[in-house]
């Protein structure tokens, strides 16, 4: 596996901290930007919605160039962004810093992914996608609770910073390192070509199922900490148990790195079966604060092992869109982030915490009754 790999995972822990640490700092935030905590709210949905529209275009733009370059260059715009993020002194200006953020993360995160087939034999595309995406596990293990206490400590502005200091060794990295020294700027045939790849039902079909998996698991992400109050989990602990889960995705992700390549098919199948009963059970058991700690491992481990199979499938499938093939990943990711929390609060506010979970073990009953439509592996 080259080094650039893990570089690469590096700077995504870094995008992915940015990305979800603000769950944590919008009370503190709001109070000191003078807007009401649901109007600081729109700082992560203006990421999201940066990271969907941005993975196509971004990754587009870029492709002019060689990828090391382009990749150092959308790092150096996400740092300025949270530089110019930290001193900001008013919501909107710190709300354009997450849109311009949120584009520099999607197309750096597109053509990672896209980078691998250039680096990676293809047998090692689904570790080399797994080492990627245990980057944005991690940021859920380690980065947002330090996040956190990082805010507490120091105000919240000094989040911004720790994002930045994390982000220049990979600049370093990715200046020193040599392995795409020799990779040309993509040769492709045109982005209509390339929006063909979305006619062929190998790449829409894992596409469909990463959305249904990933909206799953953002929604009970996103909802974690209400569940677990009113299953009794004292405040103080939640952050533990969004811990939990964080661990259980970051080995689902792993076990997918070393057992998934050679029969990533009946993986993903089984996965989005298990998703779905462990959807169900925690529903079943959400009232219990122990529990919740097991159903929060459980559900992280089965919707991340099988949500990196089926983006590593996403990449490997789209081989005749050498600049998009990633971005369409990237956007699988992050409609399912969108769309997840929606449904998820309006689950909520129609059934409580079980309608959450219900609705998650739902969609990925979706995703499992679809996989008869994915090809075998060629």
């Amino acid at each position: 596996m080259p080094f650039l790999i893990p570089v690469l995972a590096l700077a995504i822990f870094a995008q992915g901290t940015s990305e979800f640490m603000l769950a944590g700092l919008l009370l503190p935030l709001s109070a000191d930007l003078g807007v009401e905590p649901a109007t600081a709210g729109l700082l992560t949905s203006a990421f999201a919605v940066g990271m969907v529209v941005g993975a196509p275009l971004v990754a587009v733009f870029g492709s002019r160039w060689r990828p090391r370059l382009t990749l150092v260059l959308l790092l150096a715009v996400f740092i300025a962004a949270h530089v110019v993020g930290a001193v900001a002194s008013t919501f909107w200006l710190l709300l354009l810093t997450r849109v311009v953020a949120a584009l520099a993360n999607a197309g750096f995160l597109a053509i990672a992914l896209a980078t691998v087939r250039a680096i990676v034999p293809p047998a090692l595309t689904t570790r080399a996608v797994s080492t990627l995406l245990a980057g944005t596990t991690l940021a859920t293990i380690v980065g947002v609770p330090a996040g956190a206490m990082l805010a507490a400590a120091f105000g919240w502005r000094s989040t911004f910073w720790g994002v930045v200091l994390l982000c220049v060794p990979a600049v370093i990295a990715l200046l020193r390192d040599r392995t795409l020294e020799s990779v040309a700027p993509a040769a492709h045939p045109g982005v209509r070509s390339e929006l063909e790849e979305l006619r062929r039902r190998r790449v829409v079909v894992p596409i469909v199922l990463a959305v249904l998996v990933n909206a799953a698991t953002f929604g009970v992400f996103t909802f974690l900490g209400v569940v677990g109050a009113e299953a009794g989990v004292a405040e103080p602990w939640i952050p533990l148990l969004l811990a939990v889960f964080g661990v259980g995705a970051f080995l689902g992700v792993s076990a997918t790195a070393r057992a998934a390549a050679r029969r990533e098919r009946t993986w993903i199948v089984g996965g989005t079966v298990a998703a779905t009963a462990v959807w169900m059970l925690f529903a079943l058991s959400s009232g219990s604060a122990i529990l919740v700690h097991v159903g929060a491992f459980a559900g992280g481990f089965a919707s991340f092992a099988v949500g990196a199979a089926l983006i590593s499938r996403i990449v490997r499938e789209a081989s005749g869109a050498p600049v998009l093939g990633g971005a369409y990943a990237t956007v699988a990711l992050n409609l399912g982030a969108v769309a997840g929390p929606a449904l998820a609060a309006a689950a909520y506010t129609a059934a409580g915490v079980h309608g959450i979970l219900i609705a998650a073990a739902v969609l990925t009953a979706v995703a499992a009754a679809l996989t008869p439509l994915l090809r075998p592996s060629r």
